[in-house]
């Protein structure tokens, strides 16, 4: 991978060689998720749903919908529908508090309390959390960290299709409520991109409750069959997004550029002087992507 020095430019690239990507993240764990990742799975959409685990609904209650907010799911409800269903599961603090007005041991309970439930449950890690109402402080971004959380989402939208680098306050392409979101959708599927372009991600959130509230399921149905079954996006939860990117940007180059090492358990793509390359898990390579 030798080069002179004015072509050390590197654009990270998803996998195999993909350069645009798509992930959606929904909150609140609410019965309309059920339709929700019905919709997602036949276009083949990928998300990450983020649950208050002290706010399941009680077994065997008769079930009252609020039109505002939606009916949350009993504990064996979200079980069966997130355990098997491809989707990611998430933090959303064990009772939706705002957590910047809580005590940091406050904060820290409903943190490690929403992820033992959560990890017992579903029987996996859970590092991934959006932040109930989008609130929060530093001293709330502090113990996230402390408590094991590696990524977190906020409420802010940026209408750009950037990848984050600060994940405990990760910002999103825009609400699916958003004006523009058509829009932004046509820009993102139309754009091609070059070997001195960086990567594109498309991140939608909202609330599945929104759409029974509102009366526009169409919405997403219409968005997931817009943005569905593409070749050239990498369809993926808010964790593979993650997962990936920090691999990226572990790979340990020689001092000359000439060697790249892929410390991480899941291969890597880039560019580097308008070549393709791709190191493997464990992986050094050399020239011409030659492993060594």
């Amino acid at each position: 991978m030798r080069t002179t020095h004015n072509q050390y430019h590197l654009y990270m690239r998803f996998p195999n060689g993909l350069d645009k990507a798509l992930t959606l993240s929904y909150d609140d764990g609410v019965t309309e998720d059920i339709r929700l990742i019905e919709i997602m799975n036949r276009y083949g959409l990928k998300g990450t749903f983020n649950i208050c685990s002290g706010r399941y609904a009680s077994e065997g209650m008769p079930s009252r919908p609020d039109r505002a907010f939606g009916q949350r799911l009993t504990y064996d409800e979200a079980t069966a529908l997130y355990k098997n269903s491809g989707q990611e599961v998430a933090l959303h603090a064990n009772t939706h508090q705002r957590l910047e007005t809580l005590p940091s041991a406050q904060v820290a309970y409903e943190v490690i309390k929403n992820r033992e439930t959560l990890e017992d449950q579903f029987e996996r890690i859970v590092r991934g959390m959006a932040y109930p109402y989008g609130s929060y402080s530093d001293a709330v971004v502090d113990v996230l960290r402390q408590c094991g959380v590696a990524y977190c989402r906020t409420t802010k939208s940026t209408l750009k299709f950037d990848v984050p680098t600060d994940w405990l306050r990760m910002p999103a392409t825009c609400h699916h409520r958003n004006e523009q979101l058509f829009e932004l959708a046509d820009t993102f599927l139309e754009k091609e991109l070059t070997t001195q372009n960086a990567p594109m991600l498309f991140y939608l959130w909202g609330h599945s409750f929104e759409f029974a509230r509102d009366n526009n399921w169409e919405l997403i149905e219409n968005f997931a069959q817009k943005m569905g079954g593409r070749e050239d996006i990498w369809y993926a939860t808010n964790g593979e997004i993650y997962e990936y990117v920090e691999a990226y940007r572990n790979l340990v180059f020689s001092a000359d550029m000439h060697l790249v090492y892929n410390p991480s358990n899941i291969p890597v793509w880039f560019y580097c002087a308008d070549r393709m390359y791709r190191v493997g898990a464990g992986e050094t390579i050399a020239p011409e992507g030659r492993k060594v």
